[in-house]
């Protein structure tokens, strides 16, 4: 007989998501499935694609590491099956379709997205097209609007976290990796320091209340590097970035935004404002004419000189491991956390 779990939710974060519904199944995972290659990794994830035996259909299964830095961490993978399972009726979120405990790891069986990272997009030589990337946007919103109105917050949104299900035609987007989100309206305000330096907006990193308009900042982040091909924000260290993005350095005049459109740059504008309260909501951003007005036979914009380049999600470790987090000293691995007085904690 199959065996089967669930794992304890009872100590999940407080005020986010209910008991877990998807059951832990303990057979063997190379029983049922062959591993085929591996797709990224990080500091306490590794993301294999898979097949399934009886059926051949293509998976791709994140090992997520159940102790970390010597603590125990299931609560944090309780919380993500959790949002997974709360946005199974999103066509713009990851499917979860199964999950596996194994010695050292709780395995999340995902839908498998063939296009790989939007990042990729970001940071090529031949970018895409405007036409191209207001499609993604738009998708990209459509699963932000949705998750909003369920009162749900990503909060790690970027190009790492966006996927993209073909590659050759262009598919459609799927957003990734929930370990960071949150329910927003359960527990009085939220504040919380967390999230990617060049993507997190100004009101975190003043430890001021996260709302939606939270996630509409990175969403301006990410049009901007799909447009330029560079990080608006990134500097040589975190305090640089940090500095960026709380003043909002955003130059707008740089040869990289001489082929992009002037609707593309009011768009980009009208997200990236230091007050949440200014910012257009994700149903508002679906209705700027930069998404709708762009035909069939635009012309990709002419690559200009790339700047900095942020690394990829799964990018392979540099020498020094600690060097290569973008998060410090988090359950999740993937945190940024301020030291009292602003400064940020190396």
């Amino acid at each position: 007989m199959m065996s089967r779990r669930r794992l304890d939710s009872r100590s999940c974060p407080p005020g986010l998501f209910g008991e877990i519904q998807t059951p832990i199944r303990t057979e063997p995972l190379d029983s049922l499935f062959e591993m085929t290659s591996e797709l990224g990794r990080g500091k306490f994830a590794v993301v294999k694609k898979c097949v399934e035996k009886a059926t051949g259909k293509e998976f791709a299964a994140k090992f997520l590491r159940k102790r970390r830095r010597g603590r125990d961490c299931r609560a944090e993978i309780v919380h993500e099956m959790a949002v997974l399972e709360a946005a199974r009726n999103n066509p713009r979120v990851v499917n979860l379709h199964a999950a596996f405990e194994t010695d050292h790891d709780i395995v999340l069986l995902l839908e498998y997205a063939a296009g790989g990272e939007i990042f990729d997009h970001c940071v090529s030589d031949e970018p895409l097209s405007e036409r191209q990337i207001t499609r993604l946007i738009r998708q990209m919103l459509e699963g932000v609007h949705l998750l909003h109105q369920s009162s749900v917050v990503h909060l790690d949104l970027k190009p790492q976290n966006i996927l993209l299900t073909s590659l050759c035609p262009l598919g459609d987007i799927k957003l990734v990796d929930f370990g960071l989100a949150r329910r927003l309206g359960t527990m009085g305000e939220l504040r919380e320091i967390l999230g990617t330096p060049e993507y997190v907006a100004p009101e975190i990193l003043n430890y001021e209340p996260i709302t939606t308009a939270t996630d509409l900042w990175s969403v301006g982040v990410i049009a901007y590097m799909l447009v330029v091909g560079e990080s608006p924000f990134l500097g040589e260290d975190k305090q640089e970035t940090f500095l960026n993005v709380s003043q909002v350095s955003v130059d707008y005049c740089k040869e990289a935004f001489s082929q992009v459109s002037e609707l593309a740059v009011d768009f980009i504008r009208q997200l990236l404002v230091k007050s949440p309260e200014d910012r257009p909501s994700a149903a508002e951003c679906m209705t700027h004419p930069w998404l709708w007005q762009l035909g069939p036979d635009s012309d990709p914009p002419t690559p200009g000189p790339r700047g900095e380049r942020s690394v990829g999600k799964w990018a392979l470790p540099p020498e020094n491991c600690e060097d290569k987090e973008n998060f410090l000293d988090s359950p999740y691995g993937k945190r940024v956390r301020l030291e009292e007085g602003g400064g940020p904690a190396l």
